[in-house]
């Protein structure tokens, strides 16, 4: 009776291995935006191994005929999301999912976004259903430094199915945006004072870490020398004219590679933007507008982008339920705005990328790159379209 079972149990276990690792799909659609060239009409893009194996136009591609087939309206590369808390804040809204900001210390780089990072958050399966295949999230705004962040796919049962990057910024804040839990500092000019005085210790740790005689282990401190030799970026929240200036003035103290995150009125300072030629992951375009984010405009994405500024859409952070927005809503707003449908679905995809340099492997649609895939009923930006499938490493998870 075992050799029997054996028996039987045997070609399942090849039919599962096989449809695992040689996952083969056809997605073709009425439209395809690869973001490497024009839109393709009938387009198919041929998925193998978790990778995209080809692109072209359904008359130049012959699909196979054990190849899966799923149609759309119109296909695109997996959005990306810059900037979120996602997997760390949850939707209950609760101490015990609200991890994306720890109130004990104002400055605290050692915290590692992959050590609270919940695969299996509700929210990570409600951006994915949006057509959002991967997420730069971590820690949030509200204090001066307040930890790491990392890069996701909305995929996987934990962090380590999800995991693209572990490391890739320090997130800071500057201005009236910190937390009321912090005691200090009390005003921009002391937030400035403990940023500098923390970043010259940060300078003679990082000599002494590259001497022959290197000090006692600090994870804090080994972040900021992180930072200091260019390993990471620091992601740097920030939103009035003034204080974006004194981002850009600490910078150029201490020489870190840096992205601005928000700035709500960059329209007031374009000129220096444009001459710093940082990134920028702008502010979500339907920001409610209060506090440092009081003069948000919805047509900042534009202004930014016609100036050639390198930018990114982010859903952000959000006090209220369900604790996070969606990038292609936000996207949408910003394309009537002053940015245009096509270079907003640029933004939400290869300019992403590009920003959060993993574009070797997201944010188009090209051979060799992960098979990250959404697909459309109609156009990607109108409210009322539905998204019919995703497909993240070549996996159908929608």
């Amino acid at each position: 009776m075992k050799l029997i079972k054996l028996l039987v149990l045997i070609p399942a276990l090849l039919l599962s291995a096989y449809s695992t690792t040689d996952a083969q799909i056809a997605v073709k659609g009425e439209t395809v935006y690869t973001m490497a060239g024009d839109p393709i009409s009938n387009g198919v893009v041929l998925i193998k191994d978790g990778k995209i194996e080809r692109v072209g136009s359904a008359s130049s591609i012959n699909i196979p005929s054990n190849y899966e087939v799923y149609e759309a309206m119109v296909v695109t590369p997996g959005l990306i999301d810059a900037h979120s808390v996602v997997g760390l804040a949850g939707y209950l809204n609760v101490d015990a999912d609200q991890d994306q900001l720890e109130t004990s210390n104002p400055i605290q780089p050692e915290l590692r976004a992959m050590d609270a990072y919940n695969a299996r958050e509700a929210l990570v399966g409600h951006l994915r259903n949006h057509g959002i295949t991967t997420v730069h999230t971590g820690h949030g705004p509200g204090a001066l430094i307040s930890g790491q962040t990392m890069i996701v796919k909305t995929t996987g049962n934990t962090v380590q199915d999800a995991l693209v990057d572990s490391t890739t910024m320090l997130a800071f804040t500057l201005g009236n945006n910190l937390s009321r839990a912090f005691s200090k500092p009390g005003t921009r000019a002391k937030g400035i004072a403990m940023l500098r005085q923390e970043l010259i210790k940060a300078q003679d740790y990082l000599e002494k870490r590259n001497s022959d005689n290197p000090p006692s282990r600090d994870i804090g401190m080994d972040a900021l020398a992180d930072l200091l030799e260019g390993k990471i970026k620091a992601l740097v929240t920030v939103h009035r004219a003034h204080d974006i200036m004194s981002a850009i003035r600490l910078q150029e103290e201490f020489g870190f590679p840096m992205v601005l995150d928000g700035v709500a009125e960059a329209y007031l300072i374009m000129d220096e933007l444009k001459e710093a030629g940082y990134p920028i992951v702008v502010h979500p375009t339907m920001i409610r507008p209060g506090g440092d984010a009081k003069n948000a405009s919805m047509e900042t994405p534009g202004k930014l982008y016609e100036a050639g500024i390198p930018i990114a859409f982010q859903s952000g952070f959000e006090g209220y339920v369900p604790k996070t927005r969606v990038v292609l809503y936000e996207a949408g707003l910003a394309a009537a705005n002053g940015l245009g449908m096509e270079n907003a679905l640029k933004v939400l995809t290869i300019d992403a990328a590009e920003l959060l340099e993993i574009d070797n492997r997201v944010g188009s649609l090209e051979a060799g790159k992960d098979a990250d895939v959404a697909m459309f009923d109609g156009d990607p930006l109108e409210y009322l379209t539905k998204v019919t499938g995703v497909i993240i490493n070549g996996e159908k998870v929608k």
